[in-house]
């Protein structure tokens, strides 16, 4: 095992503990104390996790994240955050993060997380047809890009992960725990509002009419079925 991850975290202790534990598990882990730093760190050097916390001086971690994915830096990000409103967490999967976790948390958590990521960016490529079209919209596997009219349409690398799983599996129902595993990676893991909030963005650049889906449909009491 020889992933490295990147811990941007101001907080002296936690990112000393974290960084100690990650190490111990066979990881090679690099750290920053501020916004900027960390930003310089990850957009200039190879990662494969960045574990992100929100409140940074310098630079917050969300307008990290939203500059790295602007950059096409697609490294997987887990978001670390004080604070208990949904506003934050949604705004952080909004801008690019793959998953997030709220202060205070146990060890064996963050550590099941980062195993989920790892795995999920280390899986192989979509190795269907290159491309798949639907309405006026053409996914582009290979290239990995989306295009509404010949124009792009900006997803982030999980948003598009997810896209992929469901055009591979349209027409199947599918859970919210089945995508949770296949596609975030979770083994046992506690439910979470991750996907629900990803369909959802997914709906509001994909569906002509997000109120009213007619490409990802919800059934209700079983999960979603994606139906072009």
């Amino acid at each position: 095992m020889n992933e490295r991850i990147l811990i941007v975290e101001d907080e002296p202790g936690l990112r000393l503990t974290l960084g100690d534990r990650l190490r111990r598990e066979g990881y090679v882990v690099e750290t920053a104390a501020d916004g900027v730093t960390g930003y310089q760190r990850a957009s200039g050097e190879a990662f494969d996790l960045i574990i992100l916390d929100i409140m940074l001086p310098g630079k917050s971690g969300l307008d990290l994240c939203r500059e790295l994915r602007q950059d096409a830096i697609l490294t997987p990000v887990l978001m670390l955050t004080a604070r208990a409103e949904t506003r934050d967490k949604v705004a952080g999967l909004k801008l690019g993060a793959d998953d997030y976790l709220t202060k205070p948390f146990e060890m064996p958590e963050l550590l099941a997380r980062v195993e989920a990521l790892l795995r999920r960016a280390f899986q192989p490529a979509y190795t269907g047809g290159s491309v798949h079209q639907f309405g006026t919209l053409r996914v582009d596997f290979l290239k990995t890009e989306v295009a509404r009219d010949g124009r792009p349409v900006p997803l982030s690398a999980k948003e598009f992960q997810l896209l992929r799983y469901f055009i591979e599996h349209r027409g199947e129902t599918l859970s919210r725990e089945k995508l949770l595993t296949e596609v975030w990676g979770y083994g046992v893991m506690p439910s979470t509002r991750t996907v629900d909030v990803h369909v959802a963005w997914l709906r509001q650049k994909l569906e002509p009419d997000p109120k009213e889906p007619q490409f990802i449909l919800t059934l209700h009491g079983l999960g979603y079925k994606f139906a072009a």
